[in-house]
């Protein structure tokens, strides 16, 4: 049996759980040292001067760096990652992004902005050091939060973007949704909060830097979702320099979620410090920095409207979408709420018209970039609730609204009114599975006695779906003198098994030992060109890069096997890792003919000079079309009316991920996205300041975070419904959980106090949250 489709270990586990895995703190280097960066303690002022001569003189300190000195060096600033020409206003003129130097130098926009950049010998002396730098300031107005920041007259983060708007961008056929709302039986309309979410991956951000002056040569490892994009940004736009003079290394990496997919400041700091003070530098982030300084997630806030026929069929629907940008649009920010979900907004339903409205908005607060999802899962909350909100309305049950507008199966492709071509699914047989596994009949039993005992118990359901896959990334299989196989790929793995999926694929279609494949990734240098991990599309595109290359491998092999063994080349055959000639008992194993192809001696002249390299070989998948994960969740819960505590007694989830590669590999991502989703719901909020945008949730002791006593066992199955997008038939499924977890969870909640006269929920559902929304719907009934 092949090793694709088999629930394997993770190979790469033993040295994490053991402690030897190599993360950028690990990475040890000799005279280094500690870089430490200031950062403005005001939401927005104005820097009136910066004086760091007596923090120069501090024990221990090497050099600081201001940003005065960067722009005088002309070092480029950061920025977004979609062109200005890609992602414009709605009426066509330019967004505004704002103008994110390294170190700032006139003002500051947000709580946590880097203003020096302090090198010391330890880091408690950088410390010391930064406290001794005079910066004065003069404090401005400023707003934290979306409708602050909206209402007239509010200071404004950037002159060049009236109303604090940086992007006012729409999808969609306005005069034919507002036609489709004019013939509606029943319209259902909602306000919801997507509450904004600090990442906290396991390990903080960090870099480490060196400078050889000799030969010119950058070399930066660092926390990243991928070294050629890091590479790529620091060598174009900031540092100027042909790329190949820098050399990005991203070792193992403790969680993602979006964050690390970008360029930070402190990534190009330390090398611009190695440089000037001739050393090697680091800088790791602590965890009130990485509250501070890593960019956010979330934060939101829609109303959205959806038009019914009188026999619960969706006519039109309509969103209308603030959410904070934070004090720049960088990176990815200024799409995940526009372009990035725009063909999921339908969700899994047949939807005749869509107008969805989205505007950016500039506040003084961190940046809000991708998160788990990044688009999807809002786009899954806002439809998910107001489809359940319907259902109540209308006199339906959930699952019956959801069945009355699916897309059929037999309807596949199909092409959405946004554009969308959802190749395959089957939404009806996984909501069907989903509710026997979760025993909905059973619940009305479980609700009554969970009565006697006090408690309100609640159900919901959603179906989620979400348009992962794009971009390319190279693959590179080559053969190792020592006869071990090293695949490269630009794809890097931070918590995704890569290891060991990638090296099943080899295995299966090469024949060559599990254990005898190596992986190389992160490695601007070493790996082959890729865009790095985000989007849940590893697997799309490095897995069916594997399969060309590895094509590509066989038939080399073919040529070197048939001179080897003196046949024609249309006769020799390649299965179980052996190359024969057909009908007869010749054979020879593709690691010995690699070995031959290596060394060329055995080889007609002609065919040693055209396979230079042996067999090495390389494959890209580059092929269009996307691939659309989906699935059901059911969440069951209780609440306790007098605490208010929110206990999820069970949660259920039936996917469609397409081909599953490794479902033991599936099944942690599912499990890792629902608790996310989990948390987002019932517990995360980071809060900033009404009036000075101070934030106030800058530690795990104002920020909650799930833990495992906040979760159930989940049930988790799949079907397997082929995506005819790619040869593996894969869907994406390393944010799946998370889409779905969210509007499931809420629906749960809701479902649990509707009885009470509870009628809207926002997340989080703190325990204090819905004890307080409890007594305001026992008040309002009392009256």
């Amino acid at each position: 049996m092949g090793l694709m489709s088999q629930p394997i270990r993770r190979t790469e586990d033993g040295r994490f759980i053991t402690g030897r895995g190599r993360y950028v703190d690990d990475v040890k280097m000799e005279g280094a040292a500690i870089g430490y960066a200031l950062r403005s303690p005001y939401a927005h002022a104005k820097i009136m001067s910066i004086d760091v001569e007596a923090a120069k003189s501090a024990p221990g300190v090497i050099g600081i760096i201001t940003g005065a000195e960067l722009e005088a060096a002309g070092i480029g600033h950061l920025g977004a990652a979609f062109p200005a020409s890609f992602l414009k206003n709605r009426d066509g003129t330019p967004r505004v992004d704002g103008d994110r130097a390294l170190l700032t130098v006139d003002y500051v926009r947000y709580v946590g902005e880097p203003v020096a950049f302090v090198v010391a010998e330890s880091l408690n002396a950088a410390k010391d050091a930064a406290e001794q730098i005079l910066v004065d300031y003069e404090e401005l107005p400023a707003v934290g939060l979306i409708d602050e920041a909206l209402d007239p007259g509010a200071p404004l983060v950037w002159p060049q973007a009236p109303g604090n708007i940086a992007l006012d961008w729409a999808q969609g056929d306005e005069a034919a949704t507002d036609a489709a709302f004019d013939r509606a039986a029943h319209v259902t309309r909602i306000d919801l909060v997507n509450n904004r979410v600090v990442v906290n991956s396991m390990e903080p951000r960090g870099a480490f830097g060196t400078y050889d002056k000799v030969t010119g040569q950058y070399e930066l490892y660092a926390t990243s979702q991928g070294s050629h994009p890091i590479a790529d940004t620091i060598a174009k736009r900031i540092l100027r320099i042909p790329p190949e003079r820098l050399r990005v290394i991203t070792p193992d990496v403790g969680g993602g979620f979006g964050l690390k997919m970008s360029t930070f400041a402190e990534y190009p700091l330390v090398l611009i410090a190695s440089e000037k003070f001739g050393m090697p530098v680091k800088w790791m982030s602590e965890r009130t920095e990485a509250f501070q300084s890593d960019s956010h997630g979330r934060d939101l806030k829609s109303h959205a409207e959806m038009a019914f026929d009188a026999g619960g069929r969706i006519l039109g629907y309509r969103i209308k979408t603030d959410f904070n940008l934070g004090a720049y649009g960088l990176g990815f920010g200024p799409g995940i709420q526009s372009v990035v979900p725009m063909f999921v907004v339908g969700g899994v339903y047949k939807v005749p018209v869509v107008y969805n409205h989205v505007r950016a908005v500039f506040t003084n607060t961190v940046p809000v970039e991708a998160y788990r999802g990044a688009g999807r899962p809002e786009a899954a909350y806002i439809i998910e609730r107001i489809m359940d909100l319907a259902a109540r309305e209308m006199g339906l049950s959930q699952d019956e609204i959801r069945l009355r507008n699916f897309i059929q199966s037999h309807e596949m492709p199909f092409r959405s009114y946004v554009g969308a071509v959802i190749d395959s699914g089957d939404f009806q047989r996984n909501l069907h599975d989903c509710l026997r596994q979760a025993d909905w009949a059973g619940f009305p039993a479980r609700r009554a006695e969970a009565e006697k005992r006090g408690k309100l118990r609640g159900r919901g359901l959603a179906y989620y779906i979400e348009k992962t896959a794009g971009g390319a990334s190279a693959v590179v299989i080559s053969f190792t003198p020592a006869g071990r196989v090293e695949v490269g790929v630009g794809t890097s793995a931070h918590g995704q098994g890569h290891e060991t999926t990638f090296a099943a694929i080899v295995a299966d279609k090469l024949g060559v030992p599990f254990d005898s494949i190596d992986l190389i990734q992160g490695d601007s240098i070493r790996a082959p060109w890729g865009g790095g991990t985000g989007g849940s599309r590893s697997l799309w595109n490095s897995g069916n890069g594997i399969l060309k290359a590895a094509d590509a491998v066989i038939d080399k092999g073919r040529e070197v096997a048939a001179a080897l063994m003196d046949t024609a080349q249309d006769a020799i055959t390649f299965e179980e890792g052996a190359f024969r000639v057909h009908g007869t008992n010749q054979f020879l194993p593709l690691l010995e003919v690699a070995e031959a192809a290596r060394a060329g001696s055995k080889l007609p002249p002609e065919l040693k000079a055209r396979l230079e390299k042996g067999l090495d070989s390389s494959g890209t998948h580059e092929e269009k079309g996307d691939t659309f994960p989906n699935g059901c969740h059911i969440c069951e819960l209780e609440i306790d009316p007098d605490t208010g505590k929110v206990s999820v007694i069970s949660y259920d989830v039936v996917d469609d991920f397409g081909f599953v590669l490794n479902p033991l590999i599936v099944a942690g991502q599912v499990h890792g996205g629902v608790a996310q989703g989990i948390g987002q719901a019932l517990l995360e909020n980071c809060l900033y300041e009404p009036g000075t945008a101070q934030l106030l949730s800058g530690s795990f002791m104002d920020y909650t975070m799930p833990r495992a006593d906040d979760l159930p066992s989940f049930g988790f199955t799949y079907n397997e419904i082929l995506c005819t997008t790619n040869p593996l038939g894969i869907k994406g499924c390393g944010e799946a959980g998370t889409v779905g977890a969210a509007p499931a969870v809420m629906n749960a909640v809701l479902d649990a106090l509707w009885d009470k006269g509870v009628r809207e929920v926002d997340m989080p559902m703190t325990a204090l949250r819905v004890w307080e929304t409890l007594q305001r719907a026992a008040a309002k009934a009392a009256v």
